[in-house]
């Protein structure tokens, strides 16, 4: 009885002495950073990429204590795909959650919605995958989307550069696109550019974001006989289009997907030599970056787990990982977590990512084009353009 007497009385005092303490003594309150993805929605396949890569990136990140001594808490809630939910739920995040910082949502509808919350509230917002940068106004929101400042004229030119050195370049060209904002911006430059490159377009047909009735499209692109189909696609958009183009006995020469599913499109046969964008895959040089190295071993991981369609680190997964280095680069930079300190710091300072040295300081904070043309091959994405990103020295191929 004197013992528990004893020990009850040792308790007592080491719970006085705790209560006691400073503020600073005890343990501070976890950093809590918000944001939302499409979980469900038309986006959703893509979106779950991007949800695996921020856990992993917060476990790592906590792994090493955190940030500025501060363990991190990561708040995402589903915006459905919907650019008016996330709105919303931007919203709830900064007044009723009291979040500390933001982390963009996916897809350019949502992020221009968070944008305008992250401005109304002067937050710091990252982001990625927002591809109309003329539309960004608000001077603390970042891009890890590396497409450049003028897209709408850079990516095809790529495109079109990559396809020049084809065994068979296109003369003629056919456009089918979704009215997605910046699918849509990125096609009808395109169609610009071909023109200037002397390229005869045979066909320009557009979709509702969201139709799955791909059937009239493919019989149209089959009777017009384009060298090449752009197509504007996003999420599982290009699968149904191809596989609405396999019922009618069609198969493209060549075909460009904007913003494709990253697996569907390579597991599926129908994908076979697809092209598309791309800051990076997981093959050399990629991957001599110690850090990417461990973040692709990492995500092959967690993703075959997840059983996600695609398990290997691509364009989406490299971009959300990059986002995520970006905000951990503005507030160690500026030893802060002061949105605008972290936002001088990131304008003035250049920040290592797994697929480059990125700057801010161009229009929209949007820095240097680190765009390059990737294909399906062997049911594996391999950049073939610019050479020098090719893994033994892949080359285009037609079908």
């Amino acid at each position: 009885m004197k013992f528990l007497k004893a020990l009850l009385s040792t308790a007592a005092a080491s719970a006085a002495l705790l209560a006691g303490l400073p503020a600073s003594a005890q343990a501070p309150a976890p950093l809590r950073i918000g944001s939302t993805l499409a979980l469900t929605g038309p986006l959703a396949t893509t979106a779950l990429t991007h949800k695996l890569v921020g856990e992993i990136y917060v476990e790592q990140l906590n792994a090493k204590g955190g940030l500025l001594g501060r363990k991190v808490e990561w708040i995402v809630k589903d915006d459905q795909s919907k650019p008016e939910l996330a709105r919303t739920l931007y919203e709830q995040l900064v007044t009723s959650d009291k979040v500390d910082l933001l982390m963009g949502p996916y897809a350019t509808g949502a992020i221009l919605s968070a944008m305008g919350v992250a401005q109304r509230y002067n937050k710091v917002l990252v982001h990625h995958t927002f591809g109309i940068p003329s539309l960004s106004k608000y001077d603390m929101a970042f891009p890890a989307w590396s497409l450049g400042s003028d897209p709408g004229t850079t990516v095809p030119n790529s495109v079109f550069d990559a396809l020049a050195a084809s065994p068979k370049p296109p003369k003629t060209v056919a456009f089918v696109t979704s009215k997605f904002p910046s699918i849509h911006f990125m096609s009808l430059g395109a169609r610009e550019v071909a023109k200037k490159r002397g390229l005869q377009e045979v066909l320009f047909l557009e979709w509702d974001f969201g139709n799955r009735d791909f059937g009239p499209i493919a019989a149209r692109v089959k009777d017009a006989k384009p060298d090449l189909v752009w197509i504007g696609d996003i999420g599982l958009e290009g699968n149904m289009l191809l596989d609405a183009m396999k019922k009618i006995d069609y198969v493209p020469p060549l075909h460009f997907h904007t913003y494709p599913a990253p697996g569907p499109m390579t597991k599926s046969p129908d994908g076979k030599n697809a092209l598309s964008l791309t800051i990076f895959e997981e093959h050399a040089p990629f991957t001599a970056n110690p850090v990417a190295a461990e973040f692709v071993k990492l995500f092959n991981e967690r993703a075959t787990k997840a059983n996600l369609p695609d398990t290997s680190v691509e364009v989406q997964a490299a971009a959300s990982y990059s986002a995520w280095q970006i905000l951990e680069a503005g507030v160690r930079g500026a030893n802060s977590f002061d949105d605008k300190a972290i936002a001088a710091f990131l304008r003035k300072n250049r920040v290592d990512t797994i697929h480059g040295r990125l700057r801010f300081d161009g229009p929209g904070n949007y820095g240097d084009d680190l765009m390059k043309i990737k294909q399906v091959q062997n049911g594996k994405w391999v950049v073939v353009h610019p050479a020098q990103f090719a893994p033994g020295g892949a080359k285009l191929q037609v079908n």
